[in-house]
């Protein structure tokens, strides 16, 4: 019988610290990725643009979503922040060219960021396990 929850990815890190939390939880036939925000090598992508971030935000999603046996066309649910209002064309033209047919739904807010980048964004992904 497979564990009811299993952690997917390790701890995240950034900057070399291991931070409490994870990068994704497998819960049954579900998903959940922690909210990603841009990295360039370890360290979050403060410069660039936005559509630059959501290539680099979206790239990492991907790859959490692939060590978990789903793909982006598995995502159910994305939850987007973006620092800055007048992002959102930007950041929007970028998603649409990862989910280009049968996109999730989405909420996206304006919001001061914890860290000073300019975009994050959380998904959930559904993939029986049995598929």
């Amino acid at each position: 019988m497979a564990a009811a929850k299993q952690v997917v990815g390790g701890p995240l890190e950034i900057g070399g610290r291991v931070l409490s939390l994870s990068r994704a939880v497998r819960a049954g036939d579900f998903v959940f990725l922690t909210g990603q925000i841009p990295m360039l090598d370890g360290v979050p992508m403060t410069t660039g643009s936005v559509e630059d971030q959501t290539r680099a935000v979206l790239d990492d999603i991907s790859a959490t979503l692939t060590e978990a046996g789903c793909e982006l066309g598995d995502v159910v649910k994305a939850m987007v922040w973006l620092r800055d209002r007048d992002d959102f064309g930007g950041f929007n033209q970028v998603y649409g060219e990862y989910f280009p047919i049968e996109p999730p739904t989405r909420s996206a807010v304006v919001s001061d960021l914890l860290v000073d980048v300019r975009v994050e964004v959380e998904v959930a992904a559904y993939r029986p396990l049995d598929a």
